[in-house]
């Protein structure tokens, strides 16, 4: 996924805040946009409607998601509910690829069989569509950078803006040459632009939810770094995954030479793993070098009771 921070309590209200002003626009824009479709007959603008749509959709999960999540662990769910944030982008995800696939074939039909589109209203609706967007995009801009959530509801938006840029140019091309072709054309250039950019917020999804180990670290170099530090021996049984979006986890077993060192050395570790690799969340088992007389360590001794 990319290099993203933990989101703290009040970042996260104030995007949930931007999300609810992009989510009721959308809806509001959705609602024209059908009725601009269906009166001027335009599969440009009911492709762009259907994205649409599924934007809504998309935009109210992930509101919903952006409250469940912040629900407190429970003795059952002992992470708490970071995960949903992670379902919520999968499940949108899925949604973009099948209205894309859907836009896709429609256009397919409209080349054998071109309607007869009106030019000009298409091209007033798509305007305000395109100003709709461009607001939603200033608002998400910044969130997408730090939540996977955040960041499909972002990616749907962006692909709205250019659906809007991609109806204005065939509303235009139609006005001048009469092509009706253009119609269906630009439809499927929709379709093809929303499809690559769902399938890596896919997967990006889908390797969370499989404990991947996040893009931006190499597990080679973690091991590495862990073994420069002083006192550290030998690191095996490293893992390396992503709770939830900015919320990196790691566990190891470290091998060392004196248990009495650990406490430093542990210090050292979480230090270097929070510093350079922004994993935050660590379990770490210590192991004595094999021939290590645990005997010669000295605990401090509980006071003896008085008799």
């Amino acid at each position: 996924m990319g290099t993203t921070t933990e989101i703290n309590i009040d970042e996260r209200s104030g995007y949930r805040k931007r999300l609810f002003i992009v989510f009721s626009i959308t809806l509001g824009y959705l609602i024209i946009e059908v009725i601009g479709g269906l009166l001027t007959g335009s599969l440009a603008l009911l492709a762009d409607a259907g994205h649409m749509l599924t934007d809504v959709g998309g935009l109210a999960i992930s509101l919903f998601v952006m409250w469940f999540s912040q629900r407190p662990p429970t003795p059952q769910k002992s992470y708490g509910y970071y995960r949903v944030e992670i379902l919520g982008a999968l499940v949108n995800a899925v949604i973009l690829i099948f209205i894309s696939l859907y836009i896709l074939y429609e256009a397919y039909r409209r080349f054998i069989e071109p309607p007869e589109v009106s030019a000009l209203p298409m091209m007033g609706v798509a305007i305000i569509g395109l100003i709709v967007n461009l607001v939603g995009i200033r608002l998400l801009h910044a969130g997408s950078k730090e939540s996977i959530n955040i960041k499909g509801a972002y990616l749907e938006v962006l692909s709205d803006l250019l659906s809007s840029v991609g109806v204005v140019l065939a509303a235009l091309m139609m006005l001048t040459t009469g092509w009706k072709l253009a119609d269906p054309l630009i439809s499927a250039g929709i379709g093809l632009f929303i499809l690559p950019r769902t399938w890596s917020l896919l997967k990006q999804a889908v390797n969370v939810l499989l404990e991947a180990v996040p893009e931006h670290i190499g597990l080679g170099e973690v091991g590495r770094a862990m073994v420069a530090v002083e006192g550290v021996e030998e690191v095996h049984d490293l893992h390396v995954w992503t709770l939830t979006s900015g919320k990196y986890a790691l566990s190891a077993h470290v091998t060392i030479s004196k248990l009495q060192d650990w406490s430093g050395i542990q210090h050292s570790l979480e230090a270097l793993l929070a510093g350079r690799f922004q994993i935050t969340h660590t379990t770490l088992q210590v192991t004595v070098t094999p021939g290590h007389r645990i005997e010669e360590i000295r605990f401090p001794q509980e006071p003896r009771e008085r008799k």
